[in-house]
């Protein structure tokens, strides 16, 4: 019999289980049993060509429409290209070689599996070489002994590991499996109406109806939600039972000074966040709370007032942020914001006066000595940094507030180490901010353990921003009206961005056989030559020095550079009301939020913004509706469930905390939101019984075996 911690060398043989760890990283049972189906069909039902991604590695149930073979150009034999249907929509395979068998066997009208990589040949699908698995001519059977009652799982392949080879090795681990032990008592398993495990797991494998499938699968879904909801109840009570420094609101001090000085008047969503955060600041119970919000919805002005409130009480508050351009970008924004009451210690500074320090991995030795040393002594109020704070050597005099900026870019253990920077045994208050909208399912499952507020509202004067998708490959004259767009800007005194995936300095990536994406040094040079010539184009990119990098970027904000040609380092927190156009290259290389983000650097002045999406991807295919997507609409809250949806959420819990393989296979971020804050309150009553799980071994088991023992290390650690 077998176990679910045995390896599949034991149960598949050498061969087989070589396959699947080499292209699927399957060794054991579990692992195997773990690899969910990724959809489900009916004998006949043919898959959706036009939800097929380029790039991505798939398995279609097609019918052949047709076949022709034609000689190759290059070298000796035929190239045979059979045409695909799901009845709406063509794929082409193509097949290289003399193989008048295949020709034989792959006639018109039979159907099949066809698997392999997605690519684009002369604007049409393609699956060059694919791996296939015909049925039987006499429709009542199947060749794959492994699928039962008509339901024909379809599982993630990959190149020499098709859909019904893993089919198979399923089969004939569960033949011989012996019964699944379950984690979940079975009182609780009772009253939340769950099947068993092995249950489930049997069936989610081998349904023979279509309601067995939704039990195993509602069971599933139910393991990934708790053990992840009892992580975060547990850091929650670990948090809870911190201390924390109290700062109450201080009467006349430098909080109420900078609110007196404001020249406009404040939404009444930041308002309203203001005061939740100021509450939570009073507490001796540290604040760890996620402030999310639309590009330019005024994230900074709230994290200011607060630090501001932690400066009255005679303590520290500091900035991380992602990348020194976007750190010392906040640096100069807190200070103009701040003007006389941020310049403590020199000649006519206001009363109650702090003083904002920037502290960076590569300022100059005297100058971050000095940063240091004003960190240190407690000179320096606010210190605003990358992850150079959170160094070991960086200490702080008394450090009450630490406000993390674009947390998307840190993982959990980078935000811990600034729990660590309290004094006396405290835990400073955390303000974790993203200017990435986050549907309330991904709060709860990625931030499970921060509290949540939003700002939907913009401040008023924030100007409008149109979006067009510009399809080279179709319209190639669309490009050359692009570059006088820009002209015309400058003309009119403005300026703009042009963005690229890569910098230019480095190999390409493997692309599949695609284009490598395009690159900052190597488009810089042709625009200044080309159709840019006379303009002054200028170059900013992550590899740079730190001089060299803020010398570009207060040069562009001078309007001393009329074209910016730049990676994503200008996708947050960049604010430059000059800047009218944008212009994003090979834009299906970015995902949903951050062209959102990157969008969001234009319409920040009195004169309307304008971003240009350019892309040579296909109509019609998933990646040009998520283009499109974005192009229809400006509310990042709206895109977020978008990209959520074709993001397919395989990597987003493991993006977003340890960077390792996603613990979500079974649960739907965007689908399952009750089941997800069911978890929730489960996982809650739970913790609060029996805190470290001690007398719920299968719970704490649970834990393990779903996300994995790396990723609970990560999300324990406080």
């Amino acid at each position: 019999m077998t176990g679910m911690g045995d390896k599949l060398s034991a149960v598949l043989g050498a061969k087989t289980a070589k396959a699947l760890d080499t292209s699927l990283n399957l060794r054991t049972v579990a692992e195997l049993l773990r690899h969910y189906p990724r959809r489900y069909q009916r004998r006949g039902e043919l898959t959706d060509i036009g939800g097929l991604e380029i790039g991505e590695h798939v398995t279609v149930m097609a019918k052949i429409e047709r076949t022709e073979k034609r000689p190759m150009r290059q070298r000796k034999g035929q190239i045979l290209t059979v045409h695909l249907t799901d009845g709406k929509r063509r794929l082409t395979c193509a097949f290289f070689g003399n193989q008048a068998w295949r020709e034989r066997e792959l006639r018109a009208g039979r159907t099949g599996l066809f698997a392999g990589k997605v690519s684009a040949f002369r604007n049409d699908l393609q699956l060059s070489n694919p791996e296939y698995e015909l049925f039987e001519e006499d429709d009542s059977t199947s060749t794959m002994d492994s699928f039962l009652n008509r339901i024909i799982p379809v599982y993630p392949a990959a190149a020499g590991v098709g859909s019904w080879m893993i089919a198979r090795s399923v089969r004939q681990v569960l033949d011989t499996l012996d019964p699944v032990e379950d984690p979940v008592p079975e009182v609780l398993c009772a009253e939340l109406g769950l099947a068993d495990l092995d249950t489930a797991l049997r069936h989610v494998h081998r349904p023979e109806s279509w309601d067995q499938l939704a039990a195993a699968k509602e069971r599933l879904k139910w393991d990934e939600a708790l053990s992840i909801q009892l992580i975060f109840a547990q850091r929650r009570r670990s948090e809870i039972s911190e201390p924390a420094r109290a700062c109450p609101r201080v009467e006349g001090g430098i909080a109420a000074a900078f609110d007196e000085r404001l020249p406009f008047q404040l939404t009444e969503g930041q308002r309203e966040v203001g005061e939740t955060i100021a509450e939570d600041l009073a507490s001796e119970h540290p604040m760890n709370r996620l402030l999310q919000g639309e590009v330019g919805s005024g994230k900074t002005i709230v994290a200011l007032r607060a630090m501001l409130q932690v400066v009255d009480a005679g303590r520290q508050a500091a900035m991380l942020a992602p990348t020194e351009v976007l750190a010392a970008q906040h640096a100069r924004s807190l200070r103009e914001l701040l003007g006389d009451l941020g310049t403590a210690g020199e000649l006519g500074a206001a009363e109650h006066a702090t003083k904002v320090t920037l502290l960076t991995g590569s300022m100059g030795a005297k100058e971050r000595k000095q940063a240091l040393l004003e960190a240190a002594s407690g000179e320096a109020g606010i210190v605003v940094g990358t992850h150079a704070l959170i160094q070991d050597h960086v200490t702080f005099a008394d450090l009450a507030l630490a406000v993390v900026d674009e947390q998307h870019r840190f993982g959990v253990e980078q935000r811990d180490a600034l729990r660590t920077r309290g004094v006396e045994g405290t835990s400073p208050h955390v303000l974790v901010m993203t200017a990435t909208p986050i549907p309330r399912t991904v709060a709860m499952t990625v931030y499970g353990d921060l509290e949540t507020s939003s700002l939907r509202q913009l401040p008023e004067g924030r100007s409008p921003i149109s979006t067009t998708v510009v399809p080279v490959a179709e319209k190639p004259a669309w490009l050359d009206r692009a570059w006088q767009r820009i002209i015309e800007e400058v003309g009119k005194g403005r300026q703009a961005y042009v963005v690229c995936p890569r910098i230019g300095d480095e190999p390409p990536a493997d692309t599949g056989g695609r284009r490598p994406p395009l690159a900052v040094l190597d488009l810089a040079p042709m625009l200044e030559e080309g159709p840019l010539h006379g303009l002054r184009v200028g170059v900013l990119h992550g590899k740079q020095p730190a001089d060299e990098k803020d010398g570009v970027m207060r040069a562009f904000a001078a309007g001393e550079v009329d074209v910016l040609v730049a990676t994503t380092v200008v996708e947050v927190g960049v604010n430059v009301p000059n800047a009218t156009t944008m212009v994003i290259m090979d834009a299906e290389r970015f995902g949903v939020s951050q062209l959102h983000q990157l969008r969001g650097r234009v319409g920040r002045g009195s004169a309307p913004g304008l971003c240009l999406l350019v892309s040579e991807v296909p109509e019609g295919t998933t990646t040009r509706q998520r283009l499109d997507a974005v192009a229809s609409t400006l509310d990042g809250f709206e895109l977020s469930k978008l990209d959520l949806e074709l993001r397919r959420e395989g990597d987003i819990l493991g993006s977003a905390q340890s960077g390792t393989k996603s613990a979500l296979k079974m649960l739907s971020l965007l689908d399952d939101e009750d089941v997800i804050a069911r978890a929730r309150s489960v996982a809650q009553r739970v913790v609060d019984d029996d805190p470290d799980l001690v007398h719920s071994p299968g719970l704490a088991r649970m834990v393990a075996d779903v996300i994995d023992a790396e990723r609970a290390e990560f999300l324990e650690k406080t």
